[in-house]
């Protein structure tokens, strides 16, 4: 997410968010990525959600990196340089979502959100996403957040990527845990995704 910042691009729909909310505060991305991870927790209690060692190292972690990364790599302004960053954030990041998710440890917060939405509404996961993304973007794009090329990039490519990183991360062998949001169908979320 950092390189994404620093590719200037546009970014995926939280970070639009952050940003516009740090450019009004005068607070890091960083930090505004934390409150905003500990703040849709909070959300999490009506939801019955339960979070895990993964989701609450996701809230801290990420924007801890989030600040570090654009503490070391300073604002580029050649585009022959922005766009092959651009690619490798996104790429980078189906990675991080991969291997996050078959650690098993617990979803972060915007996913949580997102499968407890599911389970209150009865609404499908696609539409719950959907509208929670486009919510937060239009939210961050009022606030000031970037939208762009980088921000299409991401949308279209994430879902893929995730899926490919998924399967190149399974842990062989590891017994499934029940997932409420595929109960019915008996098998985990990332079994959902890889046979899509």
């Amino acid at each position: 997410m950092g390189l994404m910042v620093r590719a200037g691009l546009g970014l995926e729909p939280w970070s639009v968010l952050n940003q516009g909310i740090a450019r009004h505060t005068g607070l890091t991305i960083g930090t505004v990525t934390i409150v905003t991870g500990a703040l849709i927790l909070l959300l999490w209690i009506p939801l019955r959600q339960r979070p895990g060692l993964g989701t609450v190292s996701n809230v801290v972690i990420l924007g801890l990196v989030m600040d570090g990364t654009l503490a070391l790599v300073p604002p580029l302004h050649a585009l022959a340089v922005r766009i092959p960053l651009l690619v490798c954030a996104v790429l980078l990041n189906g990675a991080a979502t991969g291997l996050y998710i078959t650690a098993r440890f617990g979803p972060g917060p915007r996913d949580g959100l997102m499968t407890g939405l599911h389970l209150r509404t009865g609404r499908p996961v696609r539409l719950v996403r959907t509208c929670i993304e486009v919510t937060v973007l239009a939210a961050g794009f009022l606030l000031g957040g970037s939208l762009g090329a980088g921000t299409v990039v991401y949308a279209l490519a994430i879902g893929p990527l995730a899926q490919f990183f998924l399967r190149r991360f399974a842990i062989p062998g590891l017994p499934e845990r029940p997932s409420p949001v595929v109960a019915r169908s008996g098998s985990s979320p990332e079994r959902a995704i890889l046979r899509e």
